[in-house]
């Protein structure tokens, strides 16, 4: 088969990348710059000078594909500079999305999130769950606007199937989750959240589940391919296991909710790292970004390791990285 994949210099569509590869498919994509992506050109994956922000230069390289992963997105949690997440989270959808019409291919899977729920409140949301209320970042609220997008158009005939992962982990990971791992690995994280909880899935078996999605998914359908449900400090205990440092202090949310209005003044003057400003602070003051992949292990054989098992290899990475 042959398939185009938006985002393969990412996290996500790297893996899902090298996976399609390994089986055999051909694989286009279209990155920003050629040069900075070399290891996918080692894979055999056909680059293609182009941005999702620019919906002709993803013309070329999507005709006559038999599928379509749009895995690209803009993820960044308490950054000051938060202007292309509109461009490429919403118009860079639409702009996949009707190139998919227009070509018409066959089947598209798009990434979306279980983060377009925001704080569940300890439900752990099915495809049906609907959320209401306002956003706590603006990742979340421009996901939820591209989700919905992408629902207009299953809805008018587009074959499009949609997936929706958790909190995703493993190694080669970029973000707040592993500066948090660093920290913790390095004795420099302050505290860490209580009640804060997600539903964790590695990064592998996240993109297994794409394939899975493209391969057997029912077109016009969701489905969360989030991992097991664990609390943030259940995470850091398993860490513990691994790397014998001791943990910091667990904080209760209203103590991180008065932080993170304190921070909100600073983070407007001084660059803070992400996981300190107030945006970041509010994001886990107790917060449940979790759901249930019950429909994706029943419709698509979907079967994420547990936790332990891929922080312990994640952990280990990380601490090799470090040189302990």
């Amino acid at each position: 088969m042959k398939y185009f994949i938006t985002g393969a210099t990412g996290f996500i569509g790297g893996r899902l990348a090298r996976q399609l590869r390994e089986a055999g498919h051909e694989v286009a994509a279209v990155v920003r710059n050629t040069a900075k992506a070399q290891d996918l050109a080692q894979l055999g994956v056909t680059l293609h000078q182009g941005d999702v922000t620019e919906k002709e230069s993803m013309r070329k390289p999507m005709s006559g594909v038999d599928g379509v992963f749009h895995v690209a997105g803009w993820y960044k949690v308490g950054v000051r500079d938060k202007s292309q997440a509109f461009a490429i989270n919403v118009e860079g959808t639409r702009n996949v999305l009707e190139m998919m019409k227009e070509l018409n291919i066959p089947k598209g899977v798009y990434t979306s999130t279980l983060a377009l729920n925001s704080d569940t409140c300890g439900v752990e949301a099915d495809e049906t769950y609907r959320f209401s209320g306002k956003h706590l970042s603006v990742y979340d609220q421009t996901k939820a606007e591209a989700h919905d997008l992408a629902v207009k158009m299953m809805r008018e005939g587009l074959p499009l199937v949609i997936v929706q992962p958790g909190l995703v982990y493993g190694p080669g990971d970029t973000s707040s989750v592993r500066t948090s791992l660093i920290q913790y690995l390095k004795k420099q994280l302050p505290v860490m959240p209580k009640q804060t909880a997600f539903s964790w899935a590695h990064v592998d078996d996240i993109a297994h589940a794409h394939w899975l999605a493209m391969e057997k998914g029912r077109v016009g359908e969701s489905y969360h391919i989030c991992g097991p449900t664990h609390k943030f400090t259940d995470a850091l205990e398993m860490a513990k296991e691994v790397s014998g440092i001791r943990l910091p202090m667990a904080a209760p949310a209203p103590m991180l909710k008065a932080m993170s209005a304190v921070m909100s003044v600073f983070d407007r003057f001084i660059p803070l790292p992400e996981s300190y400003t107030g945006e970041g602070l509010r994001i886990i003051a107790g917060r449940t970004y979790i759901g249930t992949n019950a429909k994706a292990k029943r419709e698509l054989g979907y079967d994420p390791r547990p936790l332990r098992e891929g922080l312990t290899e994640t952990v280990k990475h990380e601490m090799n990285l470090l040189g302990m």
